[in-house]
């Protein structure tokens, strides 16, 4: 035996590869699906469109920036003129602008079917300072006078046109409307070039407001009406505020005095990443979370849904907070591992069920290669019993001799000898058969019996 070298193959290459090739490729297609279809990573930079130079929403958009940046993303600031051009900007596909301020009651100004909210976070209270020798009970009132609304592209003319209208002041008419908002509006009433004007903080800056709180002469329009106007206006809040809520010192306002407020929401576009999404909500909870003279510990950001549906990343954020890998990695870490667990889920799926499976498709593979002669081998067993010539008989014997030679030259593993050895003693069984001996085995006609 040590003259010879003996070659037993433990594995068919060939048939493994047969059988691992189809798992491979579903495998390969599933890690490909996922990341085609997976979201790519966050971006370092995102735009915020806010408003103003000095307006609140400029303010707020500035420590959203220093919030940001804690997590290695970088926030730039576009100015506007206020909630409407910001609303105007988000909805423009080609506008660079990924999430903004935006007040409601703006929502049939522009397109915003792709928009989203991330939740309410802020009221944003109307001021309406006025000059007259005496309080004004009504808006109505000030008809015939000197109005600034706010300059165009502000939340600010929006909601003051609106109202105005409501009590029946709207250009043209007897009543003047100027194109003024924020410092200007507060000069043009200071200098008596204005009677009236309308200040938010989407366009106005909260000294502007300060500074004509304390002049003399000048007052805060009160909102006697103000169950009225929240249940004509379905996106307005009413404001209570207490004597000397607004200064102390000067018992201002010297009386229980109403505001009317329209939420702020913060709008984004709807392929936000969800990673951002989760950071400036947070952002959010930190910037307007506390309490002030108009709201609440905590009372936002809220997933209020008014005009705008509330993100489905949003409602799972205020449901159950951030993901488990934001929550205790890196931002960029973080982003890294949720993308590689998506990806990985699919062919996850398909390996562990495939791995089970493999050797039961590896053994089919080998026996179907054995069990393939005897088709052959039944065959040519009828041609025996159909009386063949001599000639036929040695084409038989012929065919039957390439068989065996074949099944002796077929590299199968040692574990199926068994059947290689039955099917042999088979083929010997059919040889007598086609040659008349009948004395080569013992064994019943293949086609009586069962052994495959």
């Amino acid at each position: 035996m040590r003259r010879f070298r003996i070659d037993i193959a433990r594995i068919s290459w060939r048939d493994l590869a047969v059988t691992l090739g189809p798992f491979l490729l579903v495998s390969v297609l599933a890690f490909w699906i996922a990341y085609r279809f997976v979201r790519p990573a966050p971006p370092d930079t995102i735009t915020m469109t806010s408003g103003p130079e000095g307006s609140t929403f400029r303010n707020s958009a500035e420590r959203y920036r220093r919030i940001l940046a804690r997590n290695g993303v970088k926030l730039e600031i576009l100015p506007s003129e206020g909630s409407l051009e910001n609303l105007r900007r988000l909805s423009d596909p080609d506008a660079k602008v990924d999430v903004g301020f935006v007040q409601a009651g703006l929502a049939n100004l522009a397109e915003a079917d792709e928009l989203m909210s991330l939740g309410s976070v802020s009221y944003q209270p109307l001021s309406i300072f006025y000059r007259s020798p005496k309080p004004l009970g009504r808006l109505s009132e000030l008809r015939g006078k000197r109005i600034a609304i706010g300059p165009e592209g502000s939340g600010t003319r929006v909601l003051a046109q609106t109202l105005l209208k409501a009590n029946g002041i709207e250009a043209p008419g007897p009543t003047k409307l100027l194109d003024l908002g924020g410092k200007a509006a507060v000069q043009a009433i200071l200098r008596n070039q204005a009677d009236a004007v309308f200040l938010m903080g989407d366009s106005a800056a909260p000294a502007s407001t300060r500074e004509l709180l304390r002049t003399r002469g000048i007052r805060l329009f009160d909102f006697t009406q103000g169950d009225a106007y929240v249940r004509r206006f379905r996106y307005l809040a009413k404001i209570e505020l207490p004597p000397g809520s607004l200064d102390l010192g000067r018992n201002t306002p010297a009386r229980p005095l109403t505001m009317v407020a329209p939420n702020v929401e913060l709008l984004a576009r709807s392929d936000l990443h969800p990673a951002l999404s989760d950071m400036l909500i947070e952002a959010a909870r930190e910037v307007h979370g506390r309490a002030t003279l108009l709201q609440k510990a905590r009372e936002f950001p809220a997933p209020l849904e008014h005009e705008y549906r509330i993100s489905d990343d949003a409602a799972r954020y205020y449901r159950s907070g951030k993901g488990f890998t934001y929550n205790y990695l890196p931002f960029w870490l973080a982003s890294l591992v949720d993308r590689i667990l998506v990806m990985l889920v699919p062919i996850v799926v398909l390996l562990i069920p495939g791995v089970r499976l493999l050797p039961f498709l590896y053994r089919w593979r080998i026996s179907s290669r054995i069990y393939r002669r005897y088709g052959v081998l039944m065959a040519l067993e009828r041609a025996a019993l159909a009386q063949p010539t001599a000639e036929e008989r040695e084409q038989l014997l012929k065919r039957l001799d390439e068989i065996e030679k074949s099944v002796i030259a077929s590299k199968l593993p040692g574990s199926f000898a068994d059947q290689v050895y039955v099917l042999r003693h088979h083929i010997n069984f059919v040889r007598a058969q086609i040659s008349g001996s009948g004395a080569a085995s013992a064994l019943p006609p293949l086609h009586r019996q069962s052994h495959a």
